[in-house]
């Protein structure tokens, strides 16, 4: 069975965040969802969106870290909202967790402003294709997307073991290339099918 990592932190956008967690579980993923401790975070194991939703994970990035830092999952998953990426962003060991899972040949996801403001702090973007919520590339650290090629206009954009989205309303599309990546053709297939996607 395929394992996915998705991360949350206070402020995530929850479509953004739970689209993928639903298609990957139907797909029959393994999918842990991990809080990642933020200044705003009242209880460990709950985050709230930025919407105001609040969501209990399954575990701590400590304790996800306790068990996958060596066995690596096969995805790992920043959702956006601004305020979320910048919480994600703003914590060391989940971006040298992103690296080595990178470098370790793991299927790397972010979407909306998570690809500029989370992905560009680490060596993910070099010399890939990406994309991200319009207007935000700019807002990525120079350092982390050199040789890197900005897609705009396009609901997500694929290049090997990086998938990254637009924003909310490319969720479905951006959640079903991980689903197709982890899994297969037919996969995706049924689930695009049982759920009526157009």
């Amino acid at each position: 069975m395929k394992t996915a990592a998705v991360f949350f932190a206070d402020g995530f956008e929850m479509v953004e965040a739970l689209t993928p967690v639903d298609y990957m579980r139907r797909a029959g993923i393994k999918v842990i969802t991990v809080s990642v401790p933020s200044p705003t975070m009242k209880d460990k194991y709950i985050v709230e969106s930025s919407h105001k939703v609040r969501i209990f994970t399954d575990t701590t990035l400590e304790e996800y870290l306790s068990e996958y830092s060596e066995t690596l999952p096969d995805c790992v998953l920043c959702p956006g909202g601004l305020k979320g990426a910048e919480n994600l962003a703003s914590c060391g060991a989940l971006l040298s967790h992103i690296s080595d899972c990178f470098a370790g040949g793991k299927l790397v996801a972010a979407i909306c402003a998570s690809p500029a403001i989370v992905l560009s702090k680490t060596a993910v973007l070099k010399n890939r294709k990406w994309t991200c919520y319009p207007g935000m590339k700019d807002d990525a650290d120079p350092s982390g997307t050199e040789g890197s090629v900005h897609i705009d206009g396009v609901p997500f954009a694929s290049d090997r073991n990086l998938v990254t989205g637009a924003g909310a309303g490319a969720s479905e599309q951006f959640a079903m290339e991980i689903v197709r990546i982890l899994t297969d053709e037919k996969t995706a297939a049924d689930i695009k099918a049982k759920t009526v996607q157009r």
